[in-house]
């Protein structure tokens, strides 16, 4: 059986690393797995494999529940109480009975013909975004492309999902960008803002006002058996469908981005876009890694001795470029058949926003392979970001291209 190895790998080294990517690749190339480190230097096993991360990500033995241990800090660790516990009170951390009552009354409201409903919007909000570039380009052409489109667009659409007024429009983005940019200064005043915001529209709704279909309204409703979620579930849900759903759809345009704009990939059809995404999930998904789980009693897996209350921590990137699941797992191939991967999670904790993140990015390919011609990059981006400053994508639209549409979409709307 596995023990535990010194020398080990380290996850915080790896996910900093600017060769992470090759890294991920040799993680799946050995043992499935195996004993490393996390973040100050916690022990844990690592799961690289494909098939061991599907087990621990469906086997209740491995809880999401880290409330009872103190290897390693909470999430919101340094936010003030009333914070922490509105913010990260997410389905990602319970565990059933609460998580199968609480993500019951979600589902049942944002459901996938809700998603569907709002494809035209998100196509319009993409639209309005690319056009826009070239009103936010400086004197020289030059627009980042990260913040200007891969930000505002996750923001925008779960505005819409919420059904955040066009009046509430500058305040709801003025709030989620300080909770979503990483700066101390900003992140607890934006949190506060976007918690007093929440329960204004709640109320608003429970009185009957706002908008009638709406994702906040229908959540406000009890479900059919009387069970309704409180008003503190009801902005912990709207506010981690925010936070979950803002860096990763972000960072996963910001690639597709890099993709198009460097020429790694191609679609004439726009038939084809649905299958690319997948792939560029597979291959180069925002969620490198899952959450941390703790087992709960013994278990073998691949051979590791797991023992109870052991730390595990699956590594989906390593999973998702396992060669004993994909072949050739590097290659990105749209005509790939059987593309089960592991972006989104798998089990009972599965991404709620599937739907909408795929909808987004579907668009966002799109509008992207329609612009990227008028676009040339300043430097040579990167796919690998390991700051915050590096995942700028500065491009330069020419003069004549700022002055002009991109061919085949009239009047594009502005978000």
């Amino acid at each position: 059986m596995t023990t535990s190895a010194p020398g080990g790998p380290r996850l915080d080294e790896i996910l900093s690393s600017a060769d992470r990517d090759a890294r991920y690749a040799l993680l799946s190339e050995g043992s499935t797995v195996i004993r490393g480190s996390h973040f100050g230097g916690v022990d844990l096993w690592i799961v690289t494999g494909y098939a061991e991360a599907v087990t621990v990500l469906t086997d209740p033995r491995f809880s999401n529940d880290l409330s009872g241990q103190d290897a390693i800090p909470l999430p919101g660790a340094n936010l003030p109480e009333d914070l922490r516990s509105v913010i990260t009170s997410t389905l990602a951390a319970i565990d059933p009975p609460n998580h199968t009552r609480l993500r019951r009354l979600v589902a049942r409201a944002f459901t996938a013909s809700r998603t569907r409903r709002l494809r035209p919007r998100v196509a319009e909000i993409v639209e309005g975004l690319l056009a826009g570039l070239t009103d936010r380009a400086g004197p020289d052409g030059t627009v980042d492309v990260m913040e200007q489109f891969a930000h505002q667009l996750p923001i925008l659409v779960i505005g819409e999902l919420l059904g955040v007024p066009p009046a509430d429009q500058v305040r709801w983005r003025s709030s989620a960008e300080g909770l979503a940019s990483g700066d101390p200064t900003r992140i607890e005043p934006s949190a506060r803002a976007l918690i007093a915001f929440m329960r204004e529209a709640i109320a608003l709704r429970r009185s009957g006002q706002g908008a009638a279909d709406d994702l906040l309204t229908t959540l406000t409703r009890p479900a059919e058996d009387g069970d309704r979620l409180t008003e503190d579930e009801l902005v912990s849900m709207a506010l981690s469908i925010l936070i979950a759903g803002h860096r990763t759809t972000a960072f996963l345009v910001r690639t597709m981005a890099v993709l198009v704009l460097s020429g790694a990939v191609e679609c004439s059809d726009p038939a084809g876009i649905p299958a690319l995404v997948e792939e560029i999930l597979r291959r180069h998904g925002p969620a490198e890694v899952g959450t941390v789980r703790i087992a709960t009693e013994p278990v073998d897996l691949a051979g590791a001795a797991i023992a109870s209350g052991d730390l595990v921590q699956v590594v989906l990137a390593s999973g998702n470029r396992d060669q004993r699941r994909f072949t050739e797992p590097s290659v990105i191939d749209p005509a790939r058949q059987d593309n089960a991967h592991l972006a989104f999670g798998h089990g009972m904790h599965y991404c709620l926003g599937a739907a909408l993140a795929r909808t987004m990015a579907q668009e966002a390919l799109a509008g992207l392979l329609r612009y990227a011609p008028a676009m040339t990059p300043t430097h040579t981006p990167t796919l690998v970001v390991t700051n915050p400053a590096a995942a700028q994508l500065p491009v330069r639209i020419p003069a004549p291209d700022r002055d002009r549409r991109c061919p085949g979409r009239e009047g594009g709307a502005r978000p």
